[in-house]
C-alpha cells in the first residue's frame, strides 16, 4: 500500500473537519452581543500591542491608568488583523460597549464549544511548573493537540484571555489560576469550568490577605466550586491541609486523588534518589501499579510536582508514559527555574534563575536545591518575599536556617523587608562548616550586582538568584546573562 493510501485510511477525529481560523469576525461578534466593521478572520488573541502577531485580534482594554485604544494603530502596525474595540477605529474591528466584558463573553464562548478535557490548576506554589509539566505531558500523548496559559497569565485578565486563544481542535485545555484575596478563584474557576481542579499545595503566600494558612487554603479550594459534573480534584496527601481540601472537593460532588509521600496517597512516593544531572529517579505507586521516571528538575520539590502532574495526566485520561518523558525533558523556565552557564574566572558558574517570585515554603525549597548542587562556593541572592504583612519580619528571619543547611558561603539580601534576616545572620549563624554566613544588605537590584561583583563570581560557583517579580531580581540574572557562555 502506498504512502499516500495508508494516509488517507488513517482515523480521522471529530475535530478534523474544525475550520483552522480561531475566529470569524461574526463569531467574535455573537460572542460579545458586538458589530462586526466587515468580514476576517482571525489566528490569535492579543492584549499588549508590543506582543502583537500578524493575524491576531487585538483587545484593547481600557484600566485606570491606561487605555489599549491609545495602541490600535500600533497593533495594526505589528500584524493585528483586526481590534475589538468599545468606539469606531480605523481598521478591521468589531465594537462593544466594554472590551473587558466583551474578553470574557468570547472566553465563555470559547470555552463552550469545544469538547476538551479542561485541567484548572493553583497552589500556593508550584502552579506554573505544574501547569507547564502537564501541558507537555498532554501535548505529547495527543500529538499537539493541547492548550495551555502561557507565562502566569492566572487573572482577572489573563484567564479570559488564555481561554479565547484555545483553538477548537483541542483535546486538552491547561489554565493556571492565582488569587490574592478570597473570592477571586470562585470568579476564575467559573469561567474555566475544570474537568479536573489541581491544589498543588498549600503555604504562607498572600497571608497578609486572607490571615492564615487555613484561610489559604478556603481560598484556593473555591478552584473545587467550578468543576463540572463528575469531575476530579487532585490534592496534596501531605498537606497539613488535605482534609480541608479534601472535605471541600467533596461537597463540591468531585472525585479526589491526592499525591505525596503519605500513606494514603492515591498517588504514592516510594522512593527518590538523585541523579548525576541534579534530578531525580522517582518510584511511584499508583493502586497496584508501579512507576519508575526520571525527573529532570532538580529538588524535592519537583519530585512532589511530579506525583501531582501524574495524577493530574491520568485523571484527564493521558498517558503515564508520555508523562514520564515529558517529566525527563522538561528544562526550568525563565524566572522558575532556569539554569544559566555564564562565565567566570576560572570556567564557569551556574546561575539559577528563581527571581520570578517568592514565599517561605518556595525559598526553603530552592535553597535546599542550592545546598544539594554541587559548586566550590555557593551563595544566594535573596529578594524581599511580598504580601506576607505583620508575618513579614518572623518569616524573613527564619531564612537564616534554611541558608546555613545549604552551606551558603555569602548571601546578598536585597529589599526592606531583609532587614530581619540581615539581623539574624548578623549574630553569627553558623553554616554546616561552623562558619558564619557572610552578607551583604542591599536596597535594590543594582545594589546587589555590586555587592556580588565586589565579591567576585569565580568558575565552579553556584548562584540561586530568587525574590519576588517586584524587587527586580530579573535585572541581576539578565547581568549575569550577558557573561553566557
Amino acid at each position: 500500500m502506498s504512502a499516500l493510501a495508508q494516509v488517507l485510511r488513517w482515523p480521522g477525529a471529530g475535530t478534523d473537519r474544525a475550520r483552522l481560523a480561531l475566529w470569524t469576525a461574526r463569531e467574535i461578534a455573537d460572542a460579545t452581543s458586538g458589530t462586526a466593521s466587515s468580514d476576517f478572520q482571525v489566528s490569535g488573541v492579543e492584549m499588549d500591542s508590543r506582543d502583537v502577531r500578524s493575524g491576531d485580534l487585538f483587545v484593547a482594554l481600557r484600566g485606570e491608568v491606561m487605555d489599549g485604544h491609545r495602541f490600535v494603530d500600533k497593533a495594526f502596525a505589528n500584524g493585528a488583523t483586526a481590534a475589538l474595540v468599545d468606539r469606531p477605529v480605523d481598521g478591521p474591528h468589531v465594537l462593544v460597549g466594554d472590551t473587558t466584558k466583551a474578553l470574557a463573553d468570547l472566553a465563555a464562548a470559547s470555552r463552550s464549544r469545544v469538547k476538551a478535557t479542561v485541567i484548572g490548576v493553583t497552589g500556593s506554589v508550584g502552579k506554573t511548573g505544574v501547569k507547564e509539566a502537564i501541558f507537555a505531558s498532554l501535548e505529547r500523548f495527543s500529538g499537539g493537540a493541547a492548550h495551555r496559559s502561557v507565562r502566569s497569565y492566572n487573572n482577572h485578565v489573563g484567564v479570559p484571555l488564555s481561554l479565547s486563544r484555545m483553538p477548537p481542535r483541542s483535546r486538552f485545555g491547561v489554565f493556571e489560576m492565582g488569587m490574592n484575596h478570597a473570592g477571586e478563584l470562585a470568579a476564575l474557576t467559573a469561567q474555566v469550568r475544570p474537568d479536573i481542579a489541581v491544589v498543588t499545595t498549600i503555604a504562607p503566600a498572600h497571608i497578609e490577605n486572607l490571615g492564615s494558612e487555613e484561610a489559604i487554603a478556603d481560598a484556593k479550594a473555591e478552584i473545587f466550586g467550578g468543576l463540572r459534573a463528575g469531575g476530579t480534584a487532585v490534592i496534596p496527601a501531605d498537606s497539613p491541609h488535605f482534609e480541608r481540601l479534601r472535605d471541600a472537593a467533596l461537597a463540591s460532588g468531585a472525585k479526589v486523588v491526592s499525591f505525596g509521600r503519605a500513606a494514603h496517597a492515591d498517588m504514592r512516593l516510594l522512593d527518590a534518589l538523585t541523579v548525576a544531572n541534579g534530578g531525580s529517579l522517582v518510584t511511584a505507586a499508583m493502586g497496584d501499579h508501579r512507576l519508575c521516571y526520571n525527573v529532570a528538575e532538580p529538588g524535592e520539590h519537583w519530585i512532589a510536582n511530579s506525583l501531582c502532574v501524574l495524577a493530574a495526566v491520568k485523571a484527564a485520561g493521558g498517558d503515564l508514559g508520555a508523562a514520564g518523558l515529558a517529566l525527563a525533558e522538561m528544562g526550568g523556565l525563565k524566572g522558575r527555574g532556569a539554569r544559566l552557564r555564564v562565565a567566570a574566572p576560572g570556567g564557569h558558574a551556574l546561575v539559577i534563575d528563581e527571581s520570578y517570585n517568592a514565599n517561605p515554603a518556595s525559598m526553603r525549597a530552592t535553597l535546599a536545591q542550592l545546598g544539594h548542587t554541587p559548586a566550590s562556593r555557593r551563595i544566594a541572592v535573596l529578594g524581599a518575599m511580598k504580601e506576607l504583612g505583620d508575618f513579614a519580619p518572623a518569616f524573613h528571619a527564619q531564612l537564616s536556617e534554611p541558608l546555613a543547611l545549604a552551606d551558603v558561603d555569602f548571601a546578598v539580601l536585597v529589599g526592606d523587608e531583609m532587614v530581619a534576616l540581615a539581623r539574624e545572620l548578623g549574630k553569627g549563624t553558623p553554616n554546616n562548616l561552623g562558619k558564619p554566613v557572610r552578607f551583604a544588605h542591599c536596597n535594590n537590584s543594582g545594589e546587589a550586582i555590586a555587592a556580588l561583583e565586589e565579591f567576585g563570581l569565580l568558575g565552579g560557583d553556584a548562584v540561586l538568584v530568587k525574590g519576588s517579580n517586584s524587587v527586580g531580581l530579573a535585572r541581576l540574572v539578565t547581568h549575569l546573562g550577558a557573561r553566557e557562555g
